[in-house]
């Protein structure tokens, strides 16, 4: 059961981080074109909410690396969003923020599976 969980969470982690990043990438170029769309840092926020959830899952059962990493790219990635709804200024590192997730969720995802085998 608790392999299914680790799964389970990484997957959520690296899913979220993924179309995080996508978006995070996209989006900028979509407003360049005349479609109405603008950005709405509320939808970072939602992103933002699955992976602090992961994350305060994963870190509990891994190891000190793991958890470094995946703490500071988080914390990059609420500054960043944190920035942007107050103070309305963008920062760039929410791209490091989402990366980091995205490696620290691929990480964690082979030491469980090397620990299981």
């Amino acid at each position: 059961m608790k392999k299914t969980t680790t799964n389970f969470y990484d997957i959520l982690g690296i899913s979220s981080a993924a179309i995080c990043l996508v978006h995070c990438l996209i989006f900028p170029m979509l407003t360049i074109l005349p479609l109405g769309l603008s950005h709405n840092p509320f939808i970072d926020l939602v992103f933002a909410f699955f992976g602090t959830f992961a994350v305060s899952k994963i870190i509990q059962k891994s190891n000190i690396l793991i958890s470094a990493v995946l703490t500071v790219s988080m914390t990059l990635i609420w500054i960043s969003i944190l920035s942007e709804l107050f103070l309305d200024f963008h920062l760039h590192l929410i791209y490091f923020g989402g990366i980091g997730m995205i490696i620290g969720h691929l990480m964690n995802y082979k030491w469980h599976k090397k620990q299981n085998h």
